[in-house]
């Protein structure tokens, strides 16, 4: 099954919770320029809303998540350019 590489190292937003060993949910992922859904693994449970990285192509459309935290938000402060 071909594997859709540029959604690898994308993050997202589960928006259908996963299951774990038990399931895929679904996630939104902003990918070539616009959002975009994806069957979304995971080794454990993720619940609806939780930011995610995606690991790897499981093929077109289906994807393998972890559950991320950008390490640029411990950081805190104004991005850079808000007034």
């Amino acid at each position: 099954m071909p594997q859709d590489e540029p959604v690898i190292g994308c993050t997202g937003e589960v928006i259908i919770e996963t299951r774990g060993s038990a399931g895929p949910g679904e996630i939104l992922v902003r990918v070539r320029g616009g959002s975009e859904t994806f069957l979304a693994w995971s080794d454990d449970p993720l619940p609806t809303g939780a930011r995610v990285l995606v690991i790897e192509s499981r093929g077109r459309r289906a994807v393998h998540v972890i559950e991320w935290a950008d390490p640029l938000d411990a950081l805190g402060g104004e991005p850079a350019g808000a007034e």
